[in-house]
């Protein structure tokens, strides 16, 4: 009877066989499962999201991207909508998706152009005989979410969240050029640059809200500050065109898609957060529109799998835009939406204020999955409490933390040791640790420290010049 509790007597139990295979337990040697789509559909977690974190160069993006990788082939589509850079962009372009290069003299993305959307939503039947208006609500929500970016972006320039006058000018303006500006007249979209003009010209309803009293110099101060962060979202400010002038990026619904912001420099966070905030509220537009021509059975049902990587960026560019995302991430599940957020380590996610900081964390303690790489112990923040981590995890994700170790002869850097190795935790469940394993097609896509391959070539080549030259002295 005892012998039966002793190892190797026993076999564990296997890790469910549900989900994207991931790599090798690291304590049982099976193999490990697991993604927020399938876990959710197998009703293992309360909402299709995850959470990545670990130090740079221990593989939070290999991980990411062996989902996104076999979520597609299951029919899931990949979008990628802040690859700065860039890690996905070879494997989107691999499955014959679209790649989007946005930033100074590349891809222009009109802010207030949702026409493509909106042009589909006007198919959608409303059923007046029951009362039901899908259309005009499917039309109003893509609206809201065009003043809700606008605003964002005003926000993020200020750092600071803007008065209900000015956020109600904003959406009035937009109201105002849906119905009078002359698209077959000018031959092109509204931009920004035509909402500007309208602040200035003292529409009559935007008088009205800026209550003005009908006074000329009461207007153009109750308005200065709008104006200031409108126009330096127009071509004339900080922005240069990346917002202003016809867009050039059409997401195709249906279709893999990455937005490419490499070319942004990694000093200019406000730029890059600006680009991010643009490109999420986009691609969350299109699966929104999908959901909505669905449901009117005009599309066939589709799911998507949105990757939000360096988190961090936007959060630390604005305390604006940590309420941004907190809306943006909350109602996915509603869309039919799967998420995954990466960031480094939860010190990125302390933030100004005990308020922002305590938002941000929520992000991780929202996710039904957190995949933890390698961590200091200062760089764990609240994951113990919120995890209940035992001490054997907490070590283990320590260990990973180390460098690899650098041969002097060779002047070869080794594999660090928490090099794709990660604990999955679900909740305060026991966490499940393994090492992901790549297969050799997905080599040539993984490659992600390519700006560095010449410098590595030509300094492993000094090296052995040395070596030699060493070797002969002696």
């Amino acid at each position: 009877m005892q012998v039966c509790g002793l190892w190797p007597f026993i076999a564990g139990s296997s890790d469910l066989p549900v989900g994207v295979p991931l790599g090798k337990n690291l304590l049982k040697g099976t193999v490990v499962c697991a993604d927020p789509i399938s876990w959710f559909l197998a009703n293992l977690i309360n909402q299709p999201s995850c959470f990545v974190l670990g130090r740079p160069g221990l593989g939070k993006s290999t991980l990411v991207r062996r989902m996104v990788t076999v979520l597609e082939a299951w029919g899931h589509i990949p979008m990628v909508l802040s690859d700065t850079k860039p890690d996905y962009v070879d494997l989107i372009d691999a499955m014959g998706g679209q790649v989007f290069h946005v930033g100074p003299g590349q891809e222009v993305i009109n802010i207030l152009d949702f026409s493509q959307l909106l042009s589909e939503l006007e198919q959608i039947p409303d059923d007046i005989t029951r009362g039901d208006a899908p259309r005009r609500e499917a039309i109003d929500a893509m609206k809201r979410r065009r003043a809700t970016l606008v605003t964002g972006l005003l926000e993020l320039g200020r750092d600071a969240r803007i008065s209900e006058k000015e956020r109600s000018m904003v959406v009035e303006g937009l109201r105002i050029l849906d119905e009078e500006f002359d698209i077959e007249k000018e031959g092109r979209q509204p931009r920004i640059s035509d909402l500007v003009a309208l602040v200035r010209s003292r529409h009559p309803r935007l008088a009205a809200i800026a209550q003005d009293r009908g006074d000329e110099e009461r207007y153009a101060e109750r308005t200065e500050l709008l104006l200031d962060g409108l126009i330096a979202l127009t071509s004339s400010g900080v922005y240069g065109s990346i917002f202003d002038g016809d867009s050039t990026v059409q997401i195709e619904a249906g279709r893999p898609v990455v937005f490419d912001l490499s070319s942004i420099d990694d000093g200019d966070l406000t730029l890059q957060a600006a680009v991010q905030a643009v490109s999420w509220s986009f691609g969350s537009a299109v699966v929104d529109a999908e959901k909505y021509l669905a449901d009117a059975a005009l599309r066939p049902r589709r799911h998507y799998f949105l990757v939000m990587d360096e988190l961090w960026r936007m959060l630390r560019a604005s305390s604006a835009m940590v309420f941004f995302v907190d809306a943006l991430t909350r109602l996915n599940r509603a869309r039919g939406i799967a998420q995954a957020m990466i960031t480094h380590t939860m010190d990125d996610l302390k933030l100004s204020s005990d308020e922002l900081t305590t938002i941000a964390w929520g992000f991780v303690a929202r996710s039904a999955m957190v995949f933890i790489g390698g961590l200091a112990q200062s760089e764990m923040g609240n994951l113990e409490q919120v995890f209940a981590m035992s001490a054997r995890e907490k070590s283990m994700i320590m260990d990973w933390s180390a460098d690899g170790s650098l041969n002097p002869h060779t002047g070869t850097q080794a594999v660090p040791p928490g090099r794709g190795k990660f604990l999955l935790k679900i909740g305060k469940k026991p966490g499940t640790p393994f090492e992901v394993e790549l297969t050799a097609a997905e080599m040539d896509v993984n490659d992600t420290n390519r700006a560095w391959t010449t410098a590595a070539e030509r300094f492993r080549a000094n090296a052995a010049r040395v070596t030699e030259t060493l070797e002969e002295a002696a």
